[in-house]
């Protein structure tokens, strides 16, 4: 692991790495803050996935959680949200699909299949990495993200519900599989039965059988892709009729922005400290 830069910022360390990752076949970086709490032993951790075009410095610039994380003694891990790099498939000038919205999920079809491994990269090679580089009690995750990464929070927490003690969202791409935005990279990553789409679509993951114990979610009302891409009234029906516990927030005035993220940014961190006590 190299170390990219370091910064004292509330007491606290924000890094910034990078490592060859083998499961996405190209150097991934990644950003972690660790709170002052952790010069005295293990902390909880708590993963934040971002949106389409996100890299893991938007969060890291904009998202104002370090304040927060110190208050609690959480670290906070921001991923890259794809593989990047030479010789890494992509379709240059097409937002919502290749470089910058691996969409959490593992390809299937060729070419994308040998790189585009985010759900292995984010459950698995990443997790054993900060395990052993960073003073994480891994018994004490949550997850969090925005729009395409609060949709890969939500499938994962509902996949891994033993070792996720938390999970919210701002604004997540509440059904995948029929959004606009993101149906078309399904298409692509995993191919056209629907079928194999189900495990990384919330709604379907619960009619499914799935279950997590919350789910705190934020949404603006002024935003642009509410009606389209993100739905959030379709997880607020799945939850309801699987009896799944949803905090669902409709913020009036608000957009798809990190102005709004930053906005409720402490409060989703005090609600997952809450539940990784």
């Amino acid at each position: 692991m190299e170390t990219i830069s370091k910064a004292r910022a509330h007491g606290g360390t924000q890094g910034v790495y990078k490592h060859d990752a083998q499961t996405t076949g190209c150097p991934m970086t990644f950003a972690v803050f660790v709170p002052p709490q952790a010069e005295a032993g293990k902390v909880p951790v708590l993963w934040y996935l971002s949106g389409l075009t996100c890299t893991h410095a938007n969060v890291m610039d904009k998202g104002e959680y370090r304040k927060a994380a110190a208050e609690h003694g959480v670290i906070i891990v921001a991923p890259d949200t794809s593989p990047r790099g030479p010789g890494i498939p992509d379709e240059e000038g097409n937002w919502q699909f290749g470089s910058g919205a691996g969409f959490y999920l593992d390809a299937t079809q060729a070419p994308y299949a040998a790189n585009y491994r985010m759900w292995s990269y984010v459950t698995e090679e990443l997790p054993a990495l900060v395990a052993k580089e960073f003073p994480a009690d891994m018994t004490r995750q949550g997850i969090f993200g925005h729009s395409m990464g609060g949709h890969g929070a939500l499938t994962i927490a509902l996949t891994y519900p033993e070792r996720f003690k938390s999970c919210s969202a701002f604004a997540p791409i509440a059904q995948p599989s029929t959004a606009g935005w993101s149906k078309p990279a399904f298409e692509k990553y995993l191919g056209p039965d629907a079928a194999a789409w189900r495990a990384h679509d919330a709604t379907a993951l619960i009619a499914d059988g799935k279950r997590f114990s919350e789910f705190l979610v934020d949404q603006g009302t002024a935003d642009s892709f509410l009606d389209d891409g993100l739905r959030p009234w379709l997880l607020e029906e799945a939850c309801k009729a699987a009896g799944i516990p949803l905090t669902l927030n409709m913020r009036e005035g608000y957009d798809h922005s990190y102005y709004f993220i930053s906005t409720f940014m402490a409060d989703h961190i005090a609600w997952a400290a809450a539940r990784l006590k």
